[in-house]
């Protein structure tokens, strides 16, 4: 998993509420699980018009000032409703690294700790401070210090003691086992194998 120190990015605000998983990434494009290839259809009812094709014009994401933006900005709730792990992936592939919502969903929150996304909770006030940036202006978010710093101030966050220490140090499930992988290999070798 790649490392979450210092970030730096700009943001794209789409404040919605209670934004579901079925929102994120419709159920219609669950079907492969390699986690990549799902950021072309997040926000897919959003994002694209009837013909499922063109884009729509009036979505924020298709706006070409914040074509480029890999921090999200949204409301409260993120995240709710099933607890597909797509999500997640489909967040990942478009390009975003953090989210910065009022509150998100456990599950989902999780998803994104997982994956190497950074989910932030923020007050209100925060948030549409962030909203009302400049598309073009850069943010930092530096994780090991807590700390999201802006032309408009700095904001302190709260991360869990371990989540913290595994994006930082670029570790999901199988990194943190793969730290082991001399002492499994020493006691794979001296394991009897009874099927030879």
């Amino acid at each position: 998993m790649e490392k979450f120190t210092v970030y730096t990015g700009t943001t794209v605000p789409l404040m919605n509420d209670n934004i579901d998983t079925d929102q994120i990434i419709p159920k219609q494009f669950l079907k492969a699980t390699d986690k990549t290839g799902f950021g072309k259809n997040m926000f897919f009812e959003w994002r694209y018009l009837s013909d499922g094709e063109a884009e729509n014009p009036d979505f924020v994401l298709n706006h070409p000032e914040y074509r480029q933006a890999t921090i999200l900005i949204s409301g409260d709730n993120f995240g709710s409703g099933s607890s597909r792990e797509h999500a997640a992936w489909a967040i990942k592939d478009y390009g975003f690294r953090a989210v910065i919502a009022g509150s998100f969903s456990d599950i989902h929150y999780n998803n994104e700790l997982k994956n190497g996304i950074l989910p932030i909770v923020q007050p209100l006030e925060t948030r549409e401070i962030l909203a009302g940036l400049s598309p073009d202006e850069m943010i930092e978010i530096d994780l090991p210090n807590q700390v999201i710093k802006t032309s408009k101030g700095e904001f302190m966050f709260e991360i869990d003691a371990e989540w913290k220490r595994k994006l930082v140090n670029g570790l999901d499930d199988i990194g943190i086992t793969l730290q082991y992988e001399e002492l499994i290999t020493a006691y794979e070798k001296q394991r009897p194998r009874y099927w030879q």
